[in-house]
């Protein structure tokens, strides 16, 4: 892979992050933009266990999908206080994934402030939190409903990897989903198969270690693969784009794509798969 880092800033006014990176879609950390919350300091995992530790929440563990499982399907489900006190104490390849606490309490609202000041259209009924156990992996995939993303870490540290919707070939994307048929689970120690997997040794992207308060603008489509170093957490903001064809794409992978690709994976799971991995391996030949 061709990695380079992603740009850093402190903050950014509107015209300069508009111009420089939302229309461009490129990527950005700023480091400052959180700073000014209150969850800066007042987000704990106490804290979050005092506000919704008795709620149930779906838990993913690493394995990635085979033939016969549905996108975002949960591996199991507890007690949110329970999973926060199982994850604070070290490391546990467990994740909470996309889940709006915020719905459950809605005075946790009042600990953040949407940055309109840089860009509009938020999908406000949905701020969605990530919570993953230190050495829990989130496999590389891209957002089905295609929003651009501020995705701001709370505690912990977190390595991310960043490509481009265009380098999906390379990827290896699976047809018909948002995954990728390779695992690039710790690839930072070579732990990628290139003799199986060739084509990803030509992606560009980027790579970034997240750390407390630190803000990554993910511009819509980009394939995001992540892996907790620590235990931690983060909060999602997401952003429709201004491109009403790429709203009506995002829609189609919710209720088209996603629908096809489950009820085959349900009637004829490997043929279909086998169908995928021939797709998959003619697309990355194409790219060779």
């Amino acid at each position: 892979m061709h990695l380079k880092p992603i740009d850093v800033v402190e903050s950014i006014d509107k015209a300069s992050f508009q111009e420089q990176y939302f229309k461009p879609r490129k990527p950005l950390i700023i480091k400052g933009l959180a700073k000014e919350w209150p969850a800066y300091n007042k987000w704990t995992w106490e804290y979050f266990k005092e506000m919704v530790g008795d709620k149930e929440v779906p838990v993913y563990n690493n394995i990635k999908s085979d033939s016969y499982t549905p996108i975002n399907k949960a591996d199991g489900y507890m007690k949110f206080g329970d999973y926060l006190d199982m994850v604070a104490k070290g490391p546990v390849e467990l994740r909470v994934f996309a889940f709006n606490i915020f719905s459950e309490a809605k005075q946790i609202t009042k600990d953040f402030i949407y940055p309109t000041q840089l860009v509009n259209n938020f999908v406000k009924r949905f701020p969605l939190l990530f919570v993953g156990g230190s050495g829990s992996i989130t496999h590389m995939h891209f957002d089905i409903d295609y929003p651009h993303i501020l995705h701001t870490q709370f505690l912990g540290r977190k390595r991310v990897l960043l490509f481009p919707y265009e380098e999906r070939y390379k990827l290896y994307r699976k047809p018909w989903e948002v995954l990728c048929m390779a695992d690039y689970s710790n690839y930072h120690e070579g732990q990628i198969d290139l003799d199986k997997f060739p084509a990803i040794d030509r992606a560009n992207g980027y790579e970034v270690i997240l750390e407390h308060g630190d803000t990554m603008y993910m511009p819509t489509g980009y394939f995001h693969h992540m892996e907790y170093i620590d235990s931690g957490f983060a909060m999602s903001l997401r952003i429709l784009d201004p491109n009403p064809v790429t709203v009506v794409r995002g829609v189609w992978n919710l209720f088209g794509m996603r629908g096809i690709d489950n009820l085959m994976k349900k009637t004829m799971p490997k043929p279909w798969y086998n169908y995928k991995q021939k797709k998959i391996q003619n697309a990355a030949a194409r790219e060779l």
